[in-house]
């Protein structure tokens, strides 16, 4: 076997999926699924991947959702990016609201201020994601105002704490109501069968 082929079977084997990507919440990185065997299968030692994850989110509210960057090392070592926390959290956070719409389009979970929209775009304008490409700041708006339609979130000009509090209060009595509409079609089609 020449040197050519020996160096050209050796670049072969260089695996391109040394990067995984995952969202942990912080201070919660656990051995177990799904994190677990996804780092098992690379040879990373678990624990002492957990223990590291923690150790460097301790500064930051436990439970939020953050994007993780491993960069997996040929002698089973790693380097590991922590990003800002996600789009989708920041908008829920936002308009105080724990998930989006369940018919997205149809219904509107919550409504969040153009200005909440500009102070995340400027927290998000610091992610690699975006640094690396140059986007401007028009552009990240753009992207979590599309974000925010996809949860079911609104985006008013300006909010009054007044007027939001009346807008929650309606929804949770139309879930409610849409809770209770299903409860009662859900027991009509149990007694139907009988």
């Amino acid at each position: 076997m020449s040197k050519i082929s020996k160096a050209a079977k050796a670049v072969k084997k260089v695996d391109v999926n040394n990067v995984i990507r995952a969202i942990v919440r912080s201070g919660q990185a656990a051995p177990g699924p799904p994190l677990g065997p996804i780092l098992g299968q690379r040879g990373i030692p678990i624990g002492q991947f957990c223990k590291d994850f923690n150790e460097r989110t301790k500064e930051i509210k436990e439970g939020i959702p953050l994007p993780v960057k491993i960069h997996v090392k040929p002698d089973r070592t790693y380097d590991l990016q922590i990003g800002q926390p996600t789009v989708s959290y920041f908008l829920k956070q936002a308009a105080g609201i724990a998930k989006g719409a369940a018919k997205t389009g149809h219904e509107t979970a919550g409504k969040v201020s153009v200005r909440a929209v500009y102070e995340i775009a400027q927290v998000k304008a610091q992610d690699e994601c975006f640094k690396i490409r140059n986007t401007s700041l028009q552009n990240i708006v753009k992207s979590i105002i599309g974000s925010a339609r996809s949860l079911g979130i609104q985006i008013v000009p300006d909010l009054s704490a007044d007027e939001y509090r009346e807008f929650m209060l309606r929804r949770e009595e139309k879930l409610k109501a849409d809770a209770e509409a299903a409860a009662a079609a859900a027991e009509a089609t149990t007694t139907k069968k009988k």
